[in-house]
């Protein structure tokens, strides 16, 4: 099992000292509401009642999109699958089945098969969210006909979490882990974490492991021995 990397607040490498599982929830009360998502969290709310079929889900890295996006695929039943394994969706390609295709940019997308795609469920009425960290213009799309198609989407910004935002997770993810945790440790992290969604699952599991392994309870100190081994500063 190898090490991971994630990249700190000011761009430090993070080598993890264990590969720690995220739990991933897909039920609309596990996702944590700020006004970095607030756009993402009403279009799943809106569903199936949105202005059009296709609604194109856009964020950086660690701002939740693919959290959001399975929230909505769990409620609407759809097939979710990575944009550059169409080849695989197989009957889900012509049925009515709502679609979920992950990971959308550059040179990653079949043009034809998507255009085909998006053709035939729209005839089907069916909704597709495609997720991205970019908007379609910067995908390199050659095919005019697809490119009118995506145009025409239903554009959903993801922010970068803010600290409202991380705050809340933090306090859900100890809380999830019934965990009691001080204010104070909650705003300790919040200034010096990377605005990412996933470290911060990484975050709490290390603490709660390292607790539990060592018989301590979480405070700032054991937070910032947490930090130091992960986040080393240079």
């Amino acid at each position: 099992m190898g090490d991971k990397k994630i990249k700190t607040r000011e761009g430090q490498p993070l080598q993890m000292a264990l590969e720690l599982p995220v739990e991933i929830f897909v039920t609309r009360e596990d996702i944590v509401e700020g006004s970095a998502n607030s756009l993402a969290v009403d279009m799943i709310d809106a569903w199936p009642q949105w202005p059009g079929l296709v609604v194109i889900l856009a964020g950086p890295v660690g701002s939740g999109k693919s959290h959001i996006a399975n929230v909505w695929a769990h409620k609407a039943g759809a097939r979710s699958i990575p944009i550059n394994a169409l080849d695989k969706l197989e009957d889900d390609k012509i049925n009515d089945r709502p679609l979920l295709l992950e990971d959308a940019g550059p040179d990653l997308i079949d043009e034809t098969e998507l255009f085909h795609i998006l053709n035939t469920k729209r005839a089907l009425k069916s909704s597709i969210i495609i997720t991205s960290r970019s908007w379609p213009g910067d995908w390199n799309i050659e095919l005019a006909d697809l490119s009118s198609r995506l145009r025409a989407a239903q554009l959903v910004e993801l922010g970068e979490p803010d600290d409202e935002l991380l705050r809340k997770v933090l306090y859900k993810l100890f809380s999830d882990r019934q965990l009691p945790v001080d204010t104070g440790v909650i705003d300790y992290l919040v200034v010096r974490m990377e605005r990412s969604l996933e470290a911060a699952y990484q975050i709490v599991a290390q603490l709660d492991a390292k607790g539990l392994a060592q018989k301590r309870k979480i405070t700032r100190i054991l937070a910032g021995e947490v930090l130091a081994e992960d986040w080393p500063r240079q």
